[in-house]
């Protein structure tokens, strides 16, 4: 029976990949890629880097499959299943179906008794909350936030008055970062956030500070998305 591999790849440093995750790019016979021609790039790397990884070297039938046109590429992907052909999906970066596209092909797949297969590794919502020094016990990912203030304000008075302690954890454009500390100020006040750019690339940087050092800083626009995270706690 074919199977449907969910297959995570590096978030930023190529190196970063499974055996396991290689020896699956390379043997299903259809990719589905958010972007065809970054994924193109990342398979030339591994077979030039690993050559001795791989059993197959045949570089797999690559279709595009990003948020737009998830939908309407859903019925293609189950006949390829249909048809016995293994299939694949990656991201840009990390793990798909994590604020990436992915949800509604699972869910179809599931619904019409296909296997669903995780092939792990990185993410960056785990990536930095494990070295930002906060809690990991128990924490909350949001994705990327709604673009509307009223929407966000919302998001972040019912956290506030959740009063659960818990790690409050976000992806963010350095465009728009600014504006979602504002709101974040206004309802929890100058707390401290922590913000990580850049990981596991040269200029990976993760820094902890009051809202108020990130209203100076900013004066520069950051570089690279970035994961914001800080601490709601009663």
């Amino acid at each position: 029976m074919s199977n449907l591999y969910l297959i995570a790849t590096p978030i930023g440093n190529r190196l970063d990949i499974t055996v396991r995750a290689l020896k699956t790019l390379f043997s299903v016979e259809i990719l589905l890629c958010e972007d065809t021609h970054k994924t193109k790039q990342l398979l030339d790397f591994y077979l030039q880097s690993f050559p001795d990884l791989l059993t197959d070297k045949t570089i797999p039938q690559l279709i595009s499959f990003f948020e737009h046109n998830e939908e309407q590429k859903l019925n293609l992907v189950l006949n390829f299943l249909k048809q016995d052909k293994n299939v694949g999906l990656v991201s840009n970066a990390g793990t798909p179906t994590i604020s990436d596209p992915g949800f509604r092909l699972v869910k179809i797949c599931r619904e019409n008794k296909f296997n669903v297969i995780t092939i792990p590794g990185p993410s960056a919502v785990i990536a930095a909350l494990s070295i930002s020094g906060l809690s990991s016990d128990k924490f909350l990912f949001l994705g990327f936030l709604p673009r509307k203030t009223g929407k966000q304000t919302k998001i972040w008075e019912e956290i506030k008055n959740s009063k659960l302690d818990q790690t409050v954890i976000f992806y963010e454009s350095p465009f728009r970062i600014g504006k979602t500390l504002e709101h974040i100020k206004v309802v929890f006040g100058n707390i401290e956030i922590t913000v990580a750019r850049e990981l596991t690339k040269i200029h990976e940087e993760l820094v902890t500070a009051p809202i108020s050092f990130w209203e100076e800083r900013l004066q520069r626009p950051l570089k690279g998305e970035l994961v914001v995270l800080f601490r709601s706690e009663k």
